[in-house]
């Protein structure tokens, strides 16, 4: 069904730039920037005049090849270009390029307050006087240049000192460029205190014609940067001038069944502007991963992805909101990704999944589009690492046995525009110290390295707190120190990667933990037509059940020589205190990990299921753990009491934490669920009061 709407809010549009294509600036000024920051056409047109888009970055410079043992260092604060004096000051060069160029993304966060005292200093064409100089804070994200969102810092809600601080404010450049920090407590010898960065910019081809940055853009163009805000800040993409939309819907209110899809075609050079979906089932988390949205620009499909990763919430519903998507409470989820086509598009919403799924709004929303030779079509395309073993931390930052994983391999000419992941962590320890490395054209060594997984997306310190921004946002960070879901996006305007022939990004798996983990994948591009997306689309994962629990990934069941790790435990209730999955490889526990109770006090109890596949009598063996402030338990198995005491005290020098193997006795154990508690009674005389519990492992055997 159509309807014919003279005006849509909320449709990124700029009149003249529907019905002509749009021309190159003779020159390329800040104030042209600014513009581009909100024209429809930005990233679905092909630059002209061209530029590649690199980084500066503070990564550890052990960082040298996948054959070389650097390649997964992690020491990734407070390294330089170099160190100079200028005017008698100590200045740490960050960035030198030459032009013309633009810088369009500048990140960055600090290990303590003495890091972030220092004066940030930005040089232009060779002059020996800083076109930008300021305390560093005050520049990228404190308002000194611009207001929010182009000068902001995330979390708000994360104490300031751990935040990510970012600047999208361009600074174009005609000759040259130099970035330097002046801060008097800098050690270049010890690379401390730790000062992290990552300056994203673009070089132009050889002659274009760029006007450098002076503060005098500012008052230039304060009208439009403060329309520029508003716009970004309230997601106001409608103009006045706007031509009429068509909206499409997609059998509205449609029951797909478990196999089936609902499709829509539609026809005519055109673009589709906006999209709006809503489905409901029985289980919708799975009905998020399990329902696929699929779209044939012109005879090629570009788009694949599960509904709930396409629109930035994972399989469940997190609220949101950034330039390009977003998500509200009630589960309705908008994009606003410009997808130009010259003939056809045909947009499926396909159910592989075993429920009915039902489309209670399926809507697209299309309107006219010049087609030129620098067009492209919009990709995107989702996977996951099902149940991916991450090595955790070695002892050694530069021999980790960590890995690459693959984001995309895309052939042809186009732009990469972005990404999100949904993580379900499996551990209580941060999963994310992984660097970007992004590969162009060929490159052996990537042009983008950064610094960290949560700096790419531009907020920091693992933090866990809700943020969202016009082109990043975290909906959920519930997994980022414990088990539970992550879900973090990082979109691209003026920051998009351009490639010729062909773009590789690649990020480091490096968990602090040694663990399980899902992670899934979806990126964003535009290509010509006759590109290609070398990651296939691959239905068996998007069937796979979602994890919600620990035990999705670590079923609580011994293996196959009758070690039930004490991590896997499920765990039923504590009547005080808390417990997690403590990881390390200090303490010789099995598989690196224990479950760890702490501050139960006297009488505490934890009760924890595990299963068992036949019926049978068993003899039981404990691995616990002993140190300076665990406690004094007794257990019971089913109904069935362990006669002897764990004493869990232990202090000697040298070994300050013990495991110790002690026999419970022989058991019947029912097939399937069964139940083992854990009381505590009481401490050592010389025990701290914390009263610990930490088990190692079950061992069950049926032949002794």
């Amino acid at each position: 069904m159509k309807t014919q709407m003279t005006r849509i809010a909320l449709i990124c549009l700029l009149a003249a730039t529907l019905f002509q294509c749009t021309q190159a600036p003779k020159t390329i000024t800040f104030g042209t920037l600014i513009t581009d920051m909100t024209n429809p056409r930005l990233l679905s047109e092909y630059p002209d005049p061209g530029f590649i888009c690199k980084q500066f970055s503070s990564y550890d410079r052990r960082t040298i090849a996948p054959d070389q043992d650097g390649w997964f260092a992690n020491a990734d604060a407070s390294w330089w270009v170099r160190e100079e004096t200028n005017s008698g000051r100590r200045e740490f060069v960050m960035m030198d390029a030459t032009g013309p160029g633009a810088v369009v993304r500048f990140w960055m966060t600090f290990g303590n307050e003495q890091a972030y005292t220092g004066t940030l200093r930005i040089y232009l064409d060779g002059n020996t006087i800083p076109a930008i100089e300021g305390p560093v804070l005050k520049i990228i994200s404190g308002g000194q240049l611009v207001g929010e969102p182009l000068s902001s810092s995330v979390s708000p809600l994360t104490i300031y000192a751990q935040r990510g601080h970012n600047l999208y404010m361009p600074i174009p450049y005609s000759k040259q460029i130099k970035i330097t920090y002046e801060c008097p407590a800098l050690n270049p010898e010890k690379h401390s205190p730790s000062v992290y960065y990552n300056i994203n910019y673009r070089t132009y081809d050889a002659g274009t014609s760029v006007k450098s940055f002076s503060l005098e853009d500012l008052k230039t163009n304060a009208i439009q940067i403060s329309e520029l805000q508003e716009r970004l800040l309230k997601g106001i993409r409608q103009s006045p001038d706007s031509p009429e939309m068509e909206q499409h819907q997609m059998d509205v209110g449609a029951a797909i069944d478990a196999g089936k899809n609902i499709s829509l075609e539609l026809k005519g050079t055109q673009a589709i502007y906006g999209m709006t979906f809503r489905i409901k089932a029985g289980n919708l988390p799975q009905a998020l991963r399990s329902t696929v949205l699929s779209i044939i620009f012109d005879g090629e499909k570009t788009v694949w992805s599960p509904v709930g990763d396409f629109f930035g919430t994972g399989y469940q519903i997190r609220p949101y909101q950034t330039w390009y998507t977003q998500v509200d409470s009630t589960g309705l989820m908008k994009a606003y990704w410009v997808m130009p086509f010259r003939k056809t598009a045909v947009i499926e919403l396909i159910n592989y999944g075993e429920q009915k799924v039902t489309a209670e709004l399926a809507e697209v929303t299309t309107g006219k589009y010049k087609w030129t030779g620098n067009t492209m079509h919009f990709g995107a395309i989702w996977h996951e690492y099902n149940g991916i073993d991450t090595k955790g931390y070695s002892g050694d930052y530069v021999k980790g046995k960590h890995e690459d994983i693959n984001f995309v391999k895309l052939e042809g000419q186009g732009q990469y525009a972005g990404d999100a992941i949904t993580i379900f962590n499996t551990a209580d320890a941060w999963w994310g110290e992984g660097d970007e490395k992004v590969y162009v054209d060929g490159e052996k060594l990537p042009s983008s390295i950064g610094t960290g997984t949560e700096d790419y997306i531009g907020y920091a310190w693992c933090r866990p707190e809700f943020f969202n921004h016009f082109l990043i946002a975290q909906p959920d960070g519930s997994g980022n120190f414990h088990t539970g879901m992550t879900v973090n996006m990082r979109r691209r305007m003026l920051d998009a990667v351009p490639f010729t022939q062909k773009l590789k990004f690649d990020m480091e798996l490096w968990h602090w933990a040694a663990t399980k983990m899902n992670y899934a994948i979806v990126s964003y591009w535009y290509m010509k037509p006759g590109g290609k997306c070398l990651v296939e689309p691959d239905p068996a994962i998007v069937k796979i059940p979602v994890s919600l629990k620990r035990e999705n990934l670590y079923p609580p069941i011994a293996d196959l020589a009758g070690i039930l790790q004490g991590e896997h435990l499920r765990v039923i209730s504590v009547s005080a205190g808390s417990w997690e999955v403590q990881n390390s490889s200090e303490w010789g526990w099995s598989n690196n990990a224990q479950l760890w109770w702490m501050d139960g006090g006297p009488k505490g109890l934890l009760k924890a299921e595990f299963e068992m596949a036949q019926e049978g009598d068993y003899t039981i063996k404990g691995n616990f753990t002993k140190a300076i402030d665990y406690g004094d338990f007794k257990m019971m198995i089913n109904d069935q009491p362990v006669k002897m005491v764990f004493k869990g005290y232990h202090n000697q020098s040298g070994k300050s934490v013990i495991t110790e193997l002690v026999r419970l006795g022989k058991f019947h154990l029912k097939q399937g669920i069964n139940t083992i508690q854990i009381e505590i009674i009481g401490k050592q005389p010389k025990a701290v009061g914390r009263y610990m519990v930490g088990i190692d492992c079950l061992k069950i055997r049926n032949d002794e």
